[in-house]
């Protein structure tokens, strides 16, 4: 096959690169180009798409001897993950970048452009794996992206390979030195890709500017501090609220619900956080056909962490999810993934952005 290879300039893609063309593939790299004003070094673990990440994924590429190109994905990117970031947080939303990225920008405008020029399917460094179609959690559980690519659908799931998926990541590393591949020994970027300073807040409030409105007591009511903006807060957030001490009880507050429209930021006790229902909207369903009836699972709020069993149903274009346990931390914006638990390692049936939660009790 021809394959395309993203390569980051990390570890992980360098690997996947190299195992596409130890499999026998027609390999080409490329590294996407995400930002208009690439930083020149990176700072340690922070962010990525630096002039640096483009020199590291060329010269893994020259090891393994394939061409590799630099393909400018920086308008895309604005419009599709960064403005949509930002326009989430400023409706009182918590999404996840990673997601839309891989959902918009690896496996929907960088394949297309793939697919157009003749390759067979793009190899990308995640931790997932990829059988006839099915999506699976890495072998490294504590490395594992099944999450942020539960929004593929079937046809983009088709033309996805992921080489590293079924080998723990000190294993990665371990290969990436055996191959020569300067890269085996780089640090994970972690944080938000285009926040490589860490500070959410204030990436924030320079797009979003002022937008007063008030911290509120969820039981009495009380005003109990102002704000700058709804984008400054999340569900369950503990710190940086902006309140005196903790409730009249001594127990911390948490975020508990979020009113753009009047800016009200509601807080209470961490028993107000307990979910049992969500519903969620734009449902995508890995196997390409919606499932009829009730749907047994386990479903994931967040990217590490949040999981519940639970019982789904696909409901109006949408999902309506009923939890056998209650979760904490479910905010809008976030996705909600459905797995099957299997023999050969939990599989993912599909996922939602939650629009919807109920604190309502299980009655199923």
């Amino acid at each position: 096959m021809r394959v395309l290879a993203a390569m980051s300039g990390g570890v992980d893609s360098a690997v996947a690169a190299a195992r596409a063309v130890a499999a026998g593939h027609d390999v080409v790299g490329v590294h996407l180009a995400l930002s208009a004003e690439p930083g020149t070094l990176r700072t340690g673990s922070r962010g990525c798409c630096s002039k640096e990440d483009a020199g590291d994924a060329r010269r893994a590429a020259d090891v393994l001897g394939i061409p590799f190109y630099v393909w400018d994905f920086a308008d895309r990117f604005k419009e599709d993950v960064i403005d949509d970031f930002v326009a989430s947080y400023a409706a009182g939303e918590t999404p996840n970048p990673c997601l839309r990225c891989n959902e918009k920008i690896k496996f929907a405008a960088l394949a297309d452009r793939a697919i157009a020029l003749g390759f067979d399917a793009v190899a990308t460094g995640h931790y997932a794996q990829l059988e006839n179609g099915v999506l699976r959690r890495a072998v490294d559980a504590d490395k594992d992206q099944s999450y942020v690519l539960g929004v593929l659908t079937a046809e983009q799931l088709s033309r996805a390979m992921f080489p590293v998926g079924d080998t723990p990541k000190g294993q990665i590393r371990e290969e990436a030195a055996e191959r020569g591949l300067a890269v085996a020994n780089k640090p994970d970027s972690h944080d938000i890709c285009f926040i490589p300073s860490g500070d959410t807040r204030a990436f924030l409030g320079a797009r979003i500017g002022v937008r007063p409105g008030s911290v509120v007591d969820a039981d009495s009511g009380e005003v109990l501090a102002e704000h700058e903006g709804v984008h400054g807060f999340t569900i369950g957030q503990r710190k940086g609220l902006g309140v005196q001490g903790p409730a009249a009880d001594g127990q911390p507050r948490y975020v508990t619900s979020i009113e753009p429209d009047t800016g009200t930021v509601r807080v209470g006790s961490a028993r107000d956080l307990e979910v049992h229902a969500i519903t969620a909207d734009r449902a995508v369903w890995t196997s390409g056909s919606t499932p009829t009836g009730p749907l047994e699972c386990t479903v994931q709020v967040r990217a590490h962490g949040g999981l519940a069993d639970a019982v789904a149903e696909a409901v109006d274009g949408g999902i309506a999810i009923s939890l056998r346990e209650p979760l904490t931390g479910v905010a809008k914006g976030q996705a909600v993934v459905l797995y099957r638990t299997d023999p050969a390692g939990d599989i993912v049936l599909g996922s939602g952005t939650i629009s919807g939660t109920d604190a309502r009790p299980n009655t199923q």
